[in-house]
């Protein structure tokens, strides 16, 4: 790429993720030194810890380890190290995250345990305070709204989980190649998802750069796809944008809804997609601006139907695509030019990184 954009870097994705795919389970060796652990703390920020959550539950049940997502600045700064922790994982693409790399201190310098930097850039400064080092295989995205990184970053912790159940025994050879082979067989949907979210946004793009609100409303591991969405529709729609989970929703949230408000319902297959289901008609006769997102088939024009059947815990894989696209259209239907960038000095005024970023 000449002069990459965000979505240059979306319709980049497929090939990307095929790559990641390809370097498994080699680069992921290092990383399994995590194998003889069972609780860990997982450290990130915005997206980072957004793609924790969307990997979260597939983790957990691939390598039997329970993980504590914690948002660095606040571990630092008020929280205290659990004692049954026994391994950290700091999530941070660039590996310049300033708070992330202070959590990292500040555990190195109480407790010796294994570390792990998970980042696009290998030499960054966040590998100086980690043990062990997880390539995510994206690169250097030049962009300030990630979308490839995301979506590498939720598949390579994937690929960690599965590699470390395979380093413990509870996975074997077979459905290790089972996994993988499904992993690639998802992968190849990349590009047909974009085209249905494409045709998706035009069916409804006159709502939605109308829209003075958007909210979204997941469950389970969808909770860090209707995350990353709120991260990036703030940042890129420029609008109040929020990702919730179901029972939140249902505990206040809710009482703002009005006629005017754009709600996401994203659905995977689930018990909890009954009550779901059980709001989202709620909530259709508080507003006529409802969408679904499903991985089921559908002919609705206000629901983008993926039509591939996918287990829950690795949908949060490929759900996030549309919001991507989604993000990028909405933003140029709404005249805002995402190749310019806006508040450059914002990371030297505040200290979030700790280099200037190379953006274009």
């Amino acid at each position: 790429m000449t002069k990459p954009t965000m979505l240059s870097y979306i319709y980049s994705e497929e090939a990307q993720m095929k790559a990641i795919l390809a370097t498994y389970p080699a680069n992921f060796e290092a990383a399994t030194a995590l194998s003889e652990t069972q609780e860990w703390l997982v450290l990130g920020t915005g997206s980072s810890i957004n793609a924790a959550y969307s990997a979260k539950y597939y983790i957990e049940k691939m390598a039997d380890v329970r993980m504590d997502i914690q948002e660095p600045f606040n571990f630092t700064h008020y929280e205290k190290v659990s004692p049954h922790i026994q391994s950290v994982l700091g999530i941070s693409q660039s590996g310049q995250s300033s708070s992330t790399i202070e959590a990292l201190q500040k555990i190195n310098a109480e407790h010796s345990l294994p570390t792990l930097a998970v980042t696009s850039r290998p030499e960054s400064e966040i590998t100086k305070f980690t043990t062990n080092v997880l390539d995510i295989g994206s690169g250097q995205e030049r962009v300030g709204y990630v979308t490839v990184g995301f979506t590498a970053t939720v598949l390579s912790l994937m690929l960690l989980g599965l590699r470390i159940g395979v380093k413990k025994g509870l996975i074997s050879a077979e459905q290790e190649a089972a996994e993988l082979t499904t992993f690639a067989q998802m992968t190849e949907q990349i590009q047909s998802i974009i085209d249905k979210t494409e045709a998706f946004f035009e069916l409804n793009k006159a709502d939605f750069k109308a829209a003075p609100r958007f909210s979204a409303v997941g469950y389970g591991p969808a909770v860090g796809t209707v995350k990353e969405m709120e991260t990036k529709f703030s940042e890129t729609v420029r609008v109040p944008s929020q990702g919730i989970e179901l029972e939140a929703f249902m505990h206040g949230p809710y009482l703002e809804v009005n006629p005017e408000h754009r709600i996401f319902f994203v659905e995977t297959p689930s018990p909890v997609l009954t009550k779901a289901t059980l709001l989202k008609q709620y909530e259709a006769k508080q507003t006529s601006h409802v969408f679904t997102l499903t991985t089921e088939a559908s002919t609705d024009s206000k629901t983008l139907g993926l039509d591939y059947k996918m287990d829950e815990l690795k949908a949060p894989y490929l759900l996030i695509i549309p919001f991507q696209i989604l993000a990028w259209r909405i933003a140029t239907e709404k005249g805002i030019d995402l190749t310019k960038r806006i508040y450059t000095d914002f990371s030297q005024a505040v200290h979030s990184k700790t280099q200037v970023q190379d953006y274009v």
